[in-house]
């Protein structure tokens, strides 16, 4: 950033401090929640949501390339277009047979428990797709992580819902998670559900070495990263335990490194010692048909802890322990407002983090809820500090 603030958003690539740094082309206001995915092809694909603010009708599905030797990353283009929905969460898998696919959540303005689930598939990599159609029509069901093939050709798609009860207005504290199941490539899915899993969001899983799988969580609660873990392919899954690991009730993403380790992206912060909270994630949203009477029998869920700073993590033993770790960038990460017209926001969250054959480590996150930062580093670098 320069020193009025303002962020460059023209997807040149800047070496500096043995890394290279990045903001994604954009013209709105807000641009939230990437997502990250290396081509097959050599490209490496970011797709995030943009528009006024998270939860209006205004904001919908963006993607910029980065083509395989390039020293910036494309012009972005919008790939979901409903004015009657906030469209957010975008993620991307290849396929096995090539085809990409992008999935997304559609929401009524403000009310995350009416979101769907909607996709379209691209063919040429990324540069023409397929009509939107709809692949879970559940309401309140949100996706956030990429999807997982197992060596026996099955696909994980990791959900959560957006629970409520009648008259009661959502604000995350009865949400719960799921994995999708397809045994045939998408076309049909069955359900398995985390048990005991109210308040662990955003289920990210990865396969380890030994065959066995691990899934990391947000925490509704703002106090730690969470982790179940799952023997027989995904049919069953232990209960969500506490990491060592902090966690502030935002979102985070782990990657399986080319050597085995894991590395994952998050915020070095909980809620301890933080007083200020807002009642949910759309306090700043006026919508009369989101109701407004608040759910007081469950426990609440912890809104509005700092989003900083953002911090990368490595384990050498299947997620066991995280010995190192570094920060990627340090700030007050104020985030009682998802407000962006007004620049109130600074918070760095929402990361992905993918690695590439050659060794780098790509990492993509919401910077200030105004630019989608993209930065590569190496595991000897994340090591250093």
């Amino acid at each position: 950033m320069n020193s009025s603030n303002e962020i460059i958003a023209n997807g040149l690539l800047k070496a500096e401090e043995g890394r290279i740094d990045a903001f994604l082309p954009t013209d709105c206001i807000q641009n939230h929640a990437a997502n990250l995915l290396p081509l097959n092809n050599g490209d490496l694909l970011c797709v995030w949501f943009g528009g006024t603010q998270e939860g209006i009708p205004d904001i919908s599905i963006y993607m910029s390339r980065l083509k395989k030797g390039s020293d910036q990353w494309s012009p972005s283009i919008k790939l979901s277009n409903d004015p009657t929905r906030s469209e957010q969460n975008p993620v991307l898998f290849q396929a096995p047979n090539n085809e990409l696919w992008l999935m997304y959540t559609a929401q009524k303005s403000g009310n995350q428990d009416t979101a769907i689930v909607r996709y379209r598939i691209s063919r040429d990599h990324g540069y023409s797709w397929s009509e939107i159609d709809t692949l879970f029509d559940q309401p309140g069901t949100f996706i956030r992580q990429p999807i997982v093939v197992l060596d026996n050709g099955d696909w994980l798609l990791p959900v959560f819902y957006c629970v409520t009860i009648p008259g009661v207005k959502w604000t995350g504290n009865r949400d719960t998670s799921a994995v999708k199941i397809s045994h045939d490539q998408g076309r049909t899915w069955e359900q398995v559900p985390i048990p005991n899993s109210t308040g662990c969001v955003h289920m990210n899983i990865e396969k380890l070495g030994d065959g066995s799988l691990i899934a990391f969580y947000r925490s509704r609660w703002a106090d730690s990263i969470y982790v179940s873990r799952s023997d027989d392919n995904g049919q069953s899954w232990t209960e969500p335990t506490q990491t060592e690991l902090p966690n502030n009730n935002s979102s985070i993403q782990v990657t399986k490194l080319n050597n085995g380790h894991l590395a994952l992206v998050y915020n070095h912060r909980n809620a301890e010692n933080i007083t200020e909270r807002r009642t949910s994630l759309y306090d700043d949203i006026e919508d009369e048909d989101i109701q407004t009477r608040v759910d007081t029998e469950a426990r609440e869920a912890f809104w509005g802890a700092p989003r900083a700073p953002m911090t990368i993590a490595i384990s050498k033993d299947n997620g066991v322990t995280w010995p190192i770790k570094r920060n990627l960038e340090v700030g007050d990460g104020y985030a009682m407002t998802n407000n962006s017209k007004d620049k109130l926001n600074r918070e760095f969250s929402y990361p992905s983090i993918k690695q590439t054959a050659d060794d780098y480590i790509h990492i993509a996150f919401t910077y200030y809820r105004q630019a989608i930062k993209y930065v590569r580093v190496t595991e000897d670098w994340v090591g250093q500090e």
